[in-house]
């Protein structure tokens, strides 16, 4: 599974784009699961969020869901540190 974070905002109203492909991974199931939560607790389209902060798109297995700060779940937050932290 390709998983793909595309993170904007923030105070200098920057994009940053990483992906993750799971494939040969020995976390791959666990990831995909984190993913697959994260994607099942995110809006169709972009929340509103809050002045200077981020906004996350998420996709992965064909979904995609978006989410704001400061209102991530704990999945949101961790697939979005793991994809950009190990991601291309």
């Amino acid at each position: 599974m390709r998983i793909t974070v595309t993170r904007t905002g923030g105070f200098a109203g920057l994009t940053r784009e990483a992906t993750l492909d799971t494939a040969g991974r020995a976390d791959a199931a666990g990831l995909e699961a984190l993913a697959r939560r994260a994607l099942a607790e995110g809006a169709a389209a972009p929340p509103a969020g809050v002045p200077d902060g981020f906004a996350y798109r998420v996709t992965a297995g064909g979904r995609t869901a978006h989410f704001a700060d400061p209102r991530l779940t704990g999945a949101q937050r961790e697939i979005v540190r793991t994809v950009l932290k190990e991601g291309a």
